[in-house]
């Protein structure tokens, strides 16, 4: 009886390794429930991304106006009736420029008053 009890603590302690600290246990165990998480995340994403596009080709198949609105942002569409207008960035041109300021040449020394010429009649 009493090896009986011996061998069977040694099978318990051996069952209680291979779970706590082995390769397959509990470290394995939570590295996998992670992993299963961030799968169903990305699975999620997904799914909500697929719906959005099934909703897209929902509405190009029945209406006009999601084509039309898909034709001018893509394609650059201008329907019958519509006036396009192309704004471009005005172009810098050399009147427009600013002029360069002229090089300081600092206070005067002396200021000086130039004769004055009267008219003679």
């Amino acid at each position: 009886m009493r090896w009986f009890a011996l061998g069977l603590l040694c099978l318990c302690l051996v069952s209680w390794y291979r779970v706590t600290v082995s390769d397959g246990g509990l470290h394995e165990v939570a590295r996998l429930e992670q992993a299963v998480a961030v799968q169903r995340a990305e699975n999620e994403r997904l799914s909500e991304r697929n719906r959005q596009l099934a909703a897209e080709v929902r509405d190009l198949k029945q209406g006009l106006a999601a084509l039309e609105e898909r034709a001018r942002a893509d394609l650059g569409l201008v329907a019958a009736g519509e006036q396009y207008y192309q704004v471009s960035p005005a172009a810098s041109s050399p009147a427009a420029a600013p002029k360069p300021a002229l090089p300081s040449l600092g206070p005067p020394d002396v200021v000086r008053e130039l004769p004055t010429r009267t008219a003679a009649r």
